[in-house]
Formats: structure tokens, sequence, C-alpha cells
């Protein structure tokens, strides 16, 4: 892990200028709450506002998003779209911990120009529990998506399970991220002891599903034995 965490560290040193907007509405409007969430608390952010920083009218704005949240969930599913782009072929030999660490650090490089518009959801999210709930259900949503861009599997069940707790450990991080300094040694430090976390309670939950597995197959001899039993029964009556 030493070796990856000192390349990452390097390849972060030089910091990454924010993606060009496509100058489209919905572009604009996405980069205005970014510059809003910065400035204020996401429960001051109104709809006329938003509108206003974006310098589009109230119809625009309508005809892209329903609410400030659902602009915040198309911000997030851009991050996602930018992550995925930039997958390393490199990683695909590493195992699964180096992956999931090296894109993990790619999305933060990412949202590094929105520091501060992060950290004031953080805040927000603290205060305001069904904030904090729509926050949850979209980082769970996306951590899927960086799961399977580490070549982890996050279908079914169990899937889920991993994506919410990728996605608590991840906000674990942010809050470490939000205040760090430029070289990120105390953000690299805080992902690399919350993947090795969440690598011990993924190998739980491993065990934990092969319980329900073992005891479907117990029951399913019992049953066998119950029916071959009033199979001999059944003989021995004739």
């Amino acid at each position: 892990m030493a070796r990856k965490a000192a390349r990452s560290k390097a390849r972060r040193s030089t910091s990454r200028p924010a993606p060009p907007s496509d100058g489209s509405p919905r572009a604009r409007i996405i980069g205005a709450l970014r510059a809003l969430l910065a400035e204020q608390p996401s429960e001051r952010i109104g709809l006329a506002a938003l509108a206003d920083r974006a310098g589009v009218t109230l119809a625009d704005l309508r005809g892209e998003f329903s609410s400030p949240l659902a602009v915040l969930a198309a911000h997030v599913k851009e991050i996602d779209r930018q992550v995925l782009a930039e997958i390393d072929p490199e990683m695909e030999e590493e195992d699964a911990r180096e992956r999931l660490f090296d894109v993990l650090m790619r999305r933060l490089e990412l949202l590094a120009p929105h520091r501060e518009a992060v950290h004031s959801l953080l805040r927000s999210a603290r205060r305001d529990p069904p904030l904090a709930l729509a926050l949850n259900a979209m980082t769970v949503r996306s951590q899927q998506w960086m799961l399977t861009a580490a070549g982890i599997d996050a279908s079914g069940p169990k899937g889920m399970v991993r994506a919410q707790g990728l996605a608590l450990l991840y906000a674990n991080v942010l809050r470490t991220w939000v205040d760090d300094d430029d070289d990120q040694t105390h953000t690299l430090a805080a992902l690399d002891n919350q993947l090795a976390r969440g690598q011990r309670y993924a190998g739980l939950l491993d065990e934990l599903c092969r319980i329900p597995e073992a005891a479907c197959a117990f029951r399913q001899r019992l049953r066998g034995v119950r029916r071959r039993g009033r199979e001999r029964d059944h003989r021995v009556a004739m």
C-alpha cells in the first residue's frame, strides 16, 4: 500500500484545474450551485438566487431541474462520469483495495476545486437530517459506480450493503479532506485507514452471507431426510 500511496500522493502534488463548463444552461446551473454553496448554507439557496447566479430564467431552470437538490444530484453524477472516464488501466493487476484507493483519490482530485462547497454541505447535513438522508442516498448510488470502477461487485443486496458501507467510510474521509493541506497527507492516511476497516467488515459480511446459504442447504437436506422417511413408512404400511 505504501508504494501506491506514494505514487498517488506524487501525482496529486500538482493541482488539477476545474473541468471547463460547456456553457449550456444545465452546466451553468450546476456551476452556480457550487459557487453558492461555497458562500452560504444550502438552506439559504433559493430557486431565484440559483437562476440569477446561473444567468438563466426561472423557466430555463425549471426546464432543467426540479429543485436545488436535483441540481446537486446532477453535480454528483457529473463527478461520477469524470471518474469513470479516467479509470487507470495500469491498476487492473492490483488488488481490490488498491484499485478502490486509486478510484476514490481520483474522485477527491476532481472535487478539489469545489472543496468549500463540499465543506458547506457537510456542515448543513449535520443540522438537517432530511438533507443528510438525501446526501446519503446520492452517495450510495455514486459508490456503487465507484465499486464497479474498482472491479468490485456492487450488484444485488450484498452490493448495496457494500455501497452503503463505502458511503459511510467515504464521508469520514471527506471530513478529513475538507481541512487538509495541499499535500493531502492526512487524507491519504484517512482513506488508507478507512479502507482497511472496510476490508475487515467486508470479510465479516462475506461470512454472514454464507450463513443463510448454509442454513438453506441444511433445510434442503432435512426435507430430503423427512421425505425419505415418509416414503419408507408408506412402504412399510403397504
